[in-house]
């Protein structure tokens, strides 16, 4: 008998010792939850046994016993680097499955080639649908769906209005020399605008300004205004194409008072329709200067704004600690893609392990509740974070250092044993 109590001793202790050695061999496993091998004394009796006089008849491996406590979190660059703070398990769904779901704790996410966010074995996460608030619109097991960042945004807007206030100087000089955009000499000032044609293709709107030379009399002096009032020509290009007005390339001229305030054109400039060289389809553009004025200080543009737009390429993603997923486009745009959905069990210890930091849902596990960060017993999400492994590897050291006494105690035990039955086999009568 007691060679079967120290066998079942070596067993566990082997079993033992497979446990430690598997947790420290994930010491460096991003989101692994060690284990714990755990005990019960095996007793032979029945109603008759006096309990006074049993004796056990060795030991078996009650559970195999998963320990969720949070391992360390790393900072990383990536924002698609995702960790929980508190309980619940990220949800993915597995590569080539419709349906199957698992769940990890591993949050190190990448996009693939179809701009889904997947981890390393292909899984792809799982969010919630999201309004344009960030409002979760549907809830539980029906509502997910796999997050795919979309690669543009918006559609193109051609520009068809300018709005720009600037400030002209009272004390600059009128050129001497006929305009030419390639002579710095020749021009006051100039502005450069991005704008975009019907396709979405950026061009620059450059505007020339000049301050007009005033009339001079027979003697060569020069005439002033009785009004005080001052005029500046506008010279406006896109990319190296000339705008015109009423068929005219002559420049737009700007009237102002002796106050610097505008009194002309009294509207925006309307120029003629023309056509991008990236582009077949002509667009009208008009140039409002309404709240612009001339004034003792330097050339300075106090605001400018154009109605176009570009389409938006994805730019960046950021997460919120709620899971909020967030796109940003180059247009400026931006979008609220989902929320990471979080799963949480009523038994995580019921949880089977498939390997690749994934576990599977059982029945000892129940079934999933799902939820967004920050909300009931779930945790918040920390982006450009992982959690690493919750293995101690100098309490791992020490388990297995006395896992391998039971080992030895039990194999010495089974020695003895057999030099008893030794003993025995070798009497003589």
């Amino acid at each position: 008998m007691s060679f079967y109590t120290s066998l079942s001793g070596l067993q566990a202790s082997q079993t033992d010792l497979s446990v430690i050695s598997h947790n420290i061999a994930n010491a460096s496993t991003n989101g692994f939850k060690k284990s714990d091998a755990q005990f019960s004394d095996l007793m032979a009796a029945n109603f008759a046994t006096d309990p006074t006089k049993q004796v056990g008849s060795g030991v078996m491996v009650k559970a195999n016993r998963q320990q969720f406590g949070e391992g360390n979190y790393n900072s990383s660059s990536n924002a698609l680097d995702l960790a929980i703070q508190g309980d619940g398990f990220f949800a993915v769904q597995a590569p080539g499955s419709k349906g199957l779901l698992q769940y990890t704790r591993n949050g190190a996410f990448q996009v693939d080639q179809q701009n889904y966010v997947t981890d390393a074995s292909g899984g792809r996460i799982q969010v919630l649908p999201v309004d344009s608030d960030g409002n979760v619109t549907a809830n539980g097991l029906d509502g997910l769906t796999s997050l795919q960042l979309p690669a543009t945004s918006g559609t193109p807007v051609a520009t068809k209005k300018v709005q720009m206030d600037i400030n002209l100087s009272a004390t600059a000089q009128a050129p001497t020399l006929a305009f030419n955009r390639t002579n710095m000499g020749t021009y006051n000032n100039a502005t450069q605008t991005k704008i975009y044609d019907p396709a979405g293709n950026a061009m620059t709107l450059t505007n020339y300004y000049v301050r007009k030379p005033l009339p001079v009399d027979s003697s060569g002096n020069a005439i002033q205004p009785a009004d005080g009032s001052t005029t500046w020509q506008v010279y406006s290009f896109v990319d190296n194409q000339q705008l015109t007005v009423g068929g005219s390339a002559a420049p737009v001229e700007l009237t102002f008072d002796k106050n610097g305030n505008k009194t002309s054109p009294t509207g925006a400039i309307a120029f003629d329709n023309f056509t991008s060289v990236n582009s077949t389809v002509s667009q009208p553009l008009s140039l409002d200067y309404a709240g612009s004025s001339v004034a003792g200080s330097i050339f300075s543009v106090a605001s400018r704004s154009q109605d176009g737009q570009s389409v938006g390429i994805l730019s960046g993603v950021s997460v919120g600690t709620d899971g909020l997923v967030t796109a940003s486009f180059s247009n400026g745009q931006t979008a609220k893609l989902g929320k990471v959905a979080l799963a949480s069990f009523v038994n995580m210890p019921g949880l089977r392990q498939e390997g690749d930091s994934y576990w599977q849902a059982t029945g000892l596990s129940g079934n999933p509740s799902f939820g967004s960060a920050n909300e009931g017993s779930f945790g918040q999400i920390k982006s450009s974070t992982l959690e690493g492994s919750n293995v101690d590897i100098t309490e791992e050291l020490v388990n297995l250092i006395s896992a391998q006494r039971n080992f030895q105690a039990n194999a010495k035990a089974l020695d003895t044993s057999n030099q008893i039955s030794q003993t025995i086999f070798n009497l003589r009568s």
